[in-house]
């Protein structure tokens, strides 16, 4: 259905990241100098690698920090601020070389103490890191000279290494730094840190010690708009060299203009539709499963996205191992949700329900408003609140003070880093309340079998789990959009290969 068909009819009802076509031109040798102004779609939070959970601002810190491990185009994991690594044959010992020309940007050298200080300070509880359960079998760290590191586990975590290389987990800080990382964050990227104006912008400067070359601009800036429309006029007027997120009703007439470009790749991230389980009849799978029957994924991925996706029930990247092919939506099927709901003991009107969305994601407003509707036609008494970005974080992944929201992630192409931290009881993203104890034992019989074959079967059985159980309802991946001056060059090297993250070391102004 298209979006004008879409429009019709609901007045009734009142891996891989793949890269989209740049254009084509000659390729001059990069410039450099000047300072790119970004138009970034969203407002960063806590700067404190290991603590932040938003893909805004990791899009940042990306930036700055480094980690000990990377990946390639492919998701391979490789080294980075290591020059190798290796793992013993139990799986039970990594070893890990250190390059010797990192230098951080308060000018002091890396070594084995500051990896030794960044492992042991996200895994202690006290420092509240999104990824502390990277570190849960680690028993000991040792550092035997100043370039090697040495980690011990106490039992076999298949996906260790791939966790190093995934938002944060893995970042190397100076030793003692950590108390200052949330505001004025110390790495050893291409660029670092010089200030921030709260829900303004964020200014960074090119480091020139660089250990893999100075980038080409001198800074950054980045300035938070997140209105969409607002985002746009800046880049047409020119106050703006680039923009993520081109506002999703207007990419065809971006692409249309000869004094802009624009990249779009496939996906940027993943939606759902979040219950509180701890919300009473959350508990009930059965009205869990109401609400999915009531909800035409199809039909609001065209409302709300303008088409910009493609509709799934398994969040694992498309091109992954782990994606679970043979699972699909559920079709909208209104009759069968109210019979649902009666079945659990809720009469037409006696559900009440509020549902926090976030101004945030302008389309996560769009499409509240629109299940809004089939919600009512099933019998539902729904409200919508809606929430600036930091109340949402505030109210809904802290306090989770919340019945239903709606969220999307990013940066989860590794599948013990999309499950565990999702879906598992103790996951550091599990803001839902789910606690299972037959997931839990799925998820943590993934983290030992170390026969990726038969570990990408689990994780595909944990996709049909989620689903079968309704802990949440998946709803799309959607595309990602970056608009940009004609004078903004070596955009094919911004997007990470996680397909969310951006990394402006070689891009640089041709004016």
């Amino acid at each position: 259905m298209k979006r004008r068909d879409f429009l019709a009819s609901t007045a009734m009802i009142g891996g891989t990241a793949l890269l989209g076509p740049l254009p084509l031109r000659a390729q001059d040798a990069p410039k450099s100098g000047g300072t790119l102004i970004w138009g970034h779609s969203e407002t960063t939070q806590n700067l404190d690698i290991h603590q932040t959970g938003t893909a805004s601002t990791g899009r940042v810190l990306q930036n700055i920090h480094e980690s000990i491990v990377t990946v390639d185009a492919d998701l391979n994991v490789i080294p980075n601020l290591a020059e190798s690594f290796e793992m013993s044959e139990d799986g039970l010992t990594y070893t890990f070389r250190l390059r010797r020309d990192v230098t951080f940007h308060d000018g002091s050298d890396m070594t084995a103490a500051d990896v030794k200080y960044s492992f042991e300070r996200a895994a202690d509880p006290a420092t509240g890191a999104t990824n502390f359960e990277v570190f849960n079998a680690v028993d000991t760290i040792e550092t035997p000279d100043d370039h090697t590191v040495i980690v011990r586990l106490s039992q076999v975590n298949a996906p260790f290494l791939a966790r190093l290389a995934e938002n944060g987990a893995g970042a190397v800080m100076p030793e003692g730094s950590g108390d200052i990382q949330g505001e004025t964050p110390i790495g050893a990227g291409p660029f670092r840190f010089v200030r921030r104006e709260f829900g303004n912008e964020v200014e960074l400067a090119r480091f020139d010690a660089y250990f893999d070359g100075p980038a080409h601009l001198e800074g950054v800036l980045a300035r938070e708009i997140t209105e969409p429309t607002v985002r746009l006029t800046g880049l047409r007027t020119g106050e703006l060299h680039m923009i993520n997120d081109i506002p999703l009703d207007r990419v065809a007439e971006i692409e249309g203009d000869a004094n802009l470009q624009v990249v779009s790749w496939f996906p940027l991230n993943w939606d759902f539709v979040n219950f509180n389980h701890d919300y009473e009849p959350f508990r009930d799978p059965r009205v869990r499963e109401a609400f999915d029957l009531m909800i035409d994924k199809e039909m609001l991925m065209q409302g709300a996205l303008w088409g910009q996706g493609e509709i799934t029930a398994a969040p694992s990247f498309p091109t992954h191992a782990s994606h679970n092919d043979d699972i699909s939506p559920r079709p909208q099927d209104l009759a069968r949700a109210q019979e649902l709901l009666q079945e659990a003991g809720y009469g037409p009107g006696e559900l009440k329900v509020v549902f926090k969305v976030t101004t945030n994601y302008p389309y996560h407003v769009d499409s509240a408003q629109i299940m809004l509707e089939w919600f009512r036609a099933a019998g539902v008494d729904m409200t919508i609140e809606q929430l600036t970005w930091s109340d949402w974080l505030s109210q809904v992944w802290v306090d989770k003070d919340f019945q239903m929201t709606m969220m999307n992630f990013f940066t989860l192409w590794e599948p013990d880093f999309l499950y565990y931290s999702m879906w598992h009881s103790t996951g550091g993203f599990n803001y839902r309340h789910i606690a299972d104890d037959a997931l839990d034992a799925l998820l943590e019989k993934a983290r030992v079998t170390t026969d990726r074959e038969e570990r990408m079967g689990i994780y595909k059985e944990v996709q049909a789990y989620v689903q079968d159980n309704t802990l949440d309802v998946i709803l799309w991946f959607r595309n990602g959009t970056i608009g940009a001056q004609q004078s903004v060059r070596g955009l094919d090297t911004i997007v990470h290969p996680n397909g969310s993250e951006l990394n402006f070391h070689k891009v640089w102004l041709d004016a």
